[in-house]
């Protein structure tokens, strides 16, 4: 802040200038308004202790202006008593920046003066009515502006024209043609290449096939997010991509040739599409669904956890407790069907059987790979596409689909099953006997002798 010589009698004013949009950096439009404020203090006597500039910064974007904030704290501290701007609207554009500042002024005997419109007296209340008109006045024509801008956008979104922004990944190859842009935070100009937004970059464009192809072939977000970064595939901004960054690239309806204004589809783009429109819909199908799992959690501690069934044929899965007293985990039905089976011996006992059928000579079979022709990515689209018809004929019928989807379900093949005998009980290998068992009791269920639990359950059904 400037000081003012002893014995100065001047009056004290400070200049504030702002311009909403500096497209060139060179600051023209800031230099014209402080040559201009400068001139008037000069005209009227007055002395410029400081002048504080806003560059490429609206007064109705809600952004914070550092300097005018910086300009109010002088003034309250008592360092001018003019406030010189080119026009009211270069100061606010917000009637509850305007009442704000009407207070400081009527507070510190602040006036201000303007270049275009004059002395504006805030402390009549007519000069504080004028400053309100004009305060209106600015804010109708920024709106107005704004509707402007986002009409001329969502008319390019409507003829399938590029309608700016940030370069969305997989497009804009460079025509050879330079522009100078200047960067916001620094005020440095550099040239970068002109961009035809239209043309597909034939290495992303590539990548996007492969996320597509592998989300649609049973594989993860997370998965093709490692791929990237080990290709070394970065924003379009240079950044490392990360796991929204390319759930968000995949999601992205320009992929498939539909142009969105405002997250809705307005029509088919002027751009030859990645993918495909039905393996797009099936990816948005599979990222959006909310059953989907989004976190996997811990590694599992026990093998059937939710994977074996209950044998009393309500087909629950199975979990892991240490209830009832006992000092080992036990399986037991979520149900409270009773019994339970040690989880430890159980686990054994499944492993042993997968052992054992994976040492017979014809296991190599069951690991063999499907056949070369089977394209999974349009199975899957595939089945998208069918699920959409359901929901459709579900909606014509006025239920939802899950409901018309189990009313049409097939009957399930029941799992198989063994009675617990001395041959299958966990714990025992295959082709084992066993002479005797402690505390037999006869099953009121199947009727025959059965080795019991603690509870009296006699049955276990595990699936295999």
């Amino acid at each position: 802040m400037k000081s003012t010589p002893l014995g100065e009698t001047r009056v004290r004013a400070v200049i504030y200038c702002r311009i909403s949009q500096d497209r060139t950096g060179a600051g023209l439009g800031i230099d014209r308004q402080r040559e201009d404020c400068e001139a008037l203090a000069e005209r009227n006597g007055w002395q410029v202790v400081e002048t504080y500039v806003d560059n490429d910064i609206s007064a109705y974007s809600g952004k914070k202006r550092k300097d005018y904030q910086r300009m109010l704290t002088d003034l309250d501290q008592g360092t001018a008593t003019i406030v010189i701007a080119w026009h009211t609207d270069r100061l606010h554009r917000s009637t509850r920046e305007l009442d704000d500042y009407i207070d400081l002024c009527e507070k510190r005997g602040v006036a201000t003066h303007t270049v275009q419109a004059g002395a504006i007296d805030l402390s009549t209340p007519s000069g504080r009515m004028t400053a309100r008109i004009l305060g209106a006045v600015a804010k109708q024509e920024s709106e107005h502006k704004g509707h402007r801008v986002a009409r001329a956008r969502q008319q390019k979104a409507l003829a399938g024209e590029w309608g700016g922004g940030i370069r969305p990944f997989g497009w804009g190859v460079p025509t050879g043609e330079m522009r100078t842009v200047v960067d916001k935070k620094t005020g440095e100009e550099r040239q970068e290449p002109v961009l035809d937004m239209d043309a597909a970059v034939p290495e992303e464009a590539a990548a996007l096939e492969y996320g597509t192809d592998l989300l649609l072939s049973g594989g993860s977000i997370r998965g093709w997010t490692k791929w990237l970064a080990e290709k070394g595939f970065t924003t379009s901004r240079g950044n490392p991509i990360t796991t929204t960054d390319a759930r968000d690239m995949l999601l992205r309806h320009r992929n498939a040739g539909i142009a969105v204004y405002k997250g809705q589809e307005v029509g088919r783009g002027q751009w030859a599409p990645i993918i495909p429109e039905d393996k797009f819909r099936a990816v948005v199908a599979i990222l959006s669904d909310p059953g989907r799992v989004m976190n996997r959690g811990a590694q599992p501690k026990w093998l059937g956890s939710m994977i074996y069934l209950c044998g009393r044929d309500c087909g629950i899965g199975m979990t892991v407790t240490q209830s009832g007293g006992r000092q080992y985990p036990s399986y037991r039905c979520p149900t409270g069907h009773g019994g339970g089976r040690r989880a430890e011996k159980v686990d054994a006992y499944v492993v042993d059987v997968i052992v054992e059928r994976l040492s017979r000579e014809d296991a190599q079979d069951l690991l063999l790979p499907g056949p070369d022709d089977v394209d999974v990515a349009a199975l899957q689209a595939e089945s998208e596409q069918i699920r959409r018809r359901m929901t459709d004929l579900a909606s014509l019928f006025g239920g939802d689909r899950s409901t018309w989807c189990s009313s049409r379900r097939a009957p399930t093949r029941p799992a198989r099953s063994w009675r617990a005998s001395p041959s299958s009980w966990p714990g025992r290998r295959p082709g084992t006997r066993s002479s005797t068992w402690s505390g037999r009791r006869t099953c009121g269920r199947h009727g025959s002798d059965s080795p019991s639990s603690s509870s009296g359950t006699c049955c276990a059904v595990w699936s295999r």
